[in-house]
């Protein structure tokens, strides 16, 4: 009986890689666990390849990075994976929920985090004064009211005559912290002071930070965050950059405030240049069809106008990114030379101004707001 052949499409064949048994020596790096092992592979372990291959072009192609947080990534101690991105110019700027900054703050000051169990009774580690991240046991009065007294102290002395961004208020606690703390090296919020890189919170009343924030209010001396300056620095970088990426950790407010920079342009001002952003990484356990992937797949986001191409230069890694992140990281950074960082701290007025100069010759926008 002769042998059926089995037809490939013409158009697919010359991508197309056989799959052999993988090959493990017992001595692998993590550069060639992806490249040779991971790459060679299928399912998640093959978009953790291509993830790792993405994030490199992006930093070879002159893309102004944005790092996305969400999800309980500092208190398991992601701040460092973060730092040496911050310290090599792989991070431009960063979006990060409330508690991720939060908890950067503990180490510096060396408050008590530690390593717990997922299994145990909650109502005595309440009675001992211990709050639960899963599998993480973070002290309360020795860390959460400790950090507190943090803040509290960093924003003591703050000009309050005028609304600021998060990036400026993260940037006056960041300062302070740097200054004060024991061990500052230990924060991402230092190291992104350090080398100016902004960090955004896009929903700054979601956290202890913005807890903190109501003793000075309620004393009639209110901090003034104007969340729309926030959303006009944003785009701003954006807009200015010649080509944007992002690497997002999770979903939530922190992503999708990210992608809306692009609708913002397109949909609201009127510039259609960016047509959407270049590059897109997300690292994920949800899924599309619960409706809950914030932003949801870089396709659907596409129909939005958020990512540039439905198909290309956009990878979602669905594994856990306390595994998935640590990979990433150590892959860009030993296959990658630094880059000079960008210090868009200190060029945010210039990009503002230029957009604002923008809008301002657009004479449609000028008519429907006077």
């Amino acid at each position: 009986m002769a042998k059926r052949r089995v037809k490939v499409c013409p158009a697919l064949h010359g991508r197309m890689r056989m799959i052999e048994p993988l090959r493990l020596e017992g001595r692998e790096t993590v550069r060639e666990m992806v490249d040779q092992v991971f790459a060679a592979s299928g399912f998640n372990g093959r978009r953790l390849a291509e993830a790792c291959h993405l994030y490199s072009r992006m930093l070879r192609e002159n893309v102004t990075v944005a790092l996305t947080l969400a999800g309980a990534m500092t208190p398991i101690g992601m701040s460092g994976p973060i730092i040496s991105l911050i310290e090599n110019g792989f991070v431009d700027f960063i979006i990060s929920t409330g508690a991720n900054i939060y908890h950067d703050l503990h180490r510096p000051f060396g408050f008590p985090v530690f390593q717990g169990e997922f299994f145990v009774d909650d109502n005595e580690l309440h009675a001992q004064d211990i709050v639960r991240v899963y599998d993480t046991f973070i002290a309360g009065k020795d860390t959460l009211i400790a950090t507190d007294r943090v803040i509290r102290e960093a924003i003591e002395a703050m000009d309050r005559s005028e609304p600021i961004s998060t990036a400026e208020l993260h940037r006056v606690i960041g300062l302070d912290v740097a200054q004060k703390a024991p061990h500052p090296e230990r924060s991402f919020l230092v190291a992104a002071v350090r080398y100016d890189v902004p960090v955004y919170c896009s929903a700054p009343g979601d956290s202890s930070i913005g807890m903190n924030l109501t003793i000075p209010h309620l004393l009639g001396k209110p901090i003034q965050i104007d969340p729309v300056r926030d959303v006009i620095e944003t785009t701003a970088i954006v807009w200015a950059s010649e080509k944007n990426g992002a690497i997002e950790i999770g979903g939530g407010h922190a992503k999708n405030f990210y992608m809306q920079t692009q609708p913002t342009l397109s949909q609201i001002l009127g510039d259609t240049s960016k047509k959407g952003h270049d590059y897109f990484i997300q690292l994920t356990t949800d899924a599309p069809h619960w409706g809950g992937l914030s932003g949801a797949t870089p396709q659907e986001a596409h129909s939005w106008g958020k990512v540039r191409d439905a198909k290309r230069n956009n990878v979602v890694v669905y594994s856990c990114a306390s595994i998935t992140f640590p990979l990433i990281c150590q892959y860009v950074l030993t296959t990658n030379k630094p880059r000079k960082p960008r210090r868009l701290f200190r060029r945010i007025p210039d990009f503002v101004a230029g957009l604002t100069a923008r809008v301002r010759k657009d004479k449609t926008l000028r008519r429907t707001n006077e």
